[in-house]
């Protein structure tokens, strides 16, 4: 029987061209991570770059459920196009770090309602939403502290960033970094509240690369501002 051509532009094309793209040896590594496939990212980033913005096949790529074609749909969607709704309900479904990091990087940073998001998702009983809500939040703490309340912010930090699940744990280190690079007036007591936590302090760091560890990383990126 005659195989019957699959257009490249949809759905079911771009589902067969990254099942193509498939590695057991990338598979392995992804998975150590909590990433459920094995495509190579600049092999999947091509694939989207052939695609261009394409809003409508980007929530069919969604639909599907399937990672890479998320990740995907990702790098073609249009941001400010999605509604907060929207967005709240793909996060909730984004179970995959690097869906979810990717949603939150790519898309509801450049959304018009990211701050409605940020304010939603910063307490969810959910710690995976949780950690959203600490990202955006580590992204207005850099860029735009106005009307932050850092003095809270690093009472809760010092009260449960120690036990919080490792997702949660990792964005609320973030944070903490943040304020201490960002803001010289918090500084000492980042540091402070980083040394006595000892969060991330013995995480594996290739050479080259900073400590994800609060003090290190805060004392590094201020000799780096010079």
């Amino acid at each position: 029987m005659d195989s019957v051509a699959v257009h490249p532009g949809t759905v079911e094309g771009v589902l067969a061209e990254l099942a193509a793209l498939e590695d057991p040896k990338v598979r392995a590594v992804n998975e150590r991570h909590g990433d459920d496939h094995g495509v190579n990212l600049t092999k999947l980033r091509g694939v989207a770059k052939e695609l261009k913005i394409q809003p409508d096949l980007a929530r069919d790529l969604w639909a599907t459920g399937n990672t890479p074609a998320r990740l995907v749909a990702i790098l073609i969607s249009r941001p400010k196009l999605y509604s907060a709704a929207e967005l709240d309900a793909m996060l909730r479904e984004a179970r995959v770090p690097k869906v979810h990091d990717w949603l939150v990087n790519y898309i509801v940073k450049k959304n018009p309602d990211a701050e409605e998001l940020r304010v939603l998702w910063f307490g969810d009983e959910d710690p995976v939403v949780a950690s959203a809500g600490w990202a955006l939040t580590s992204e207005r703490v850099a860029k735009a502290p106005e009307g932050l309340d850092l003095d809270d912010l690093l009472r809760i930090i010092e009260a449960h960033m120690k036990d919080a699940p490792d997702r949660l744990q990792w964005a609320m280190n973030e944070c903490l970094a943040q304020i201490g690079i960002r803001h010289p007036e918090y500084r000492a007591r980042a540091l402070a509240i980083g040394e006595e936590l000892e969060v991330l302090k013995d995480y594996p760091t290739p050479p080259g690369c900073t400590s994800p560890y609060a003090p290190i990383w805060i004392t590094e990126m201020v000799r780096r501002q010079g």
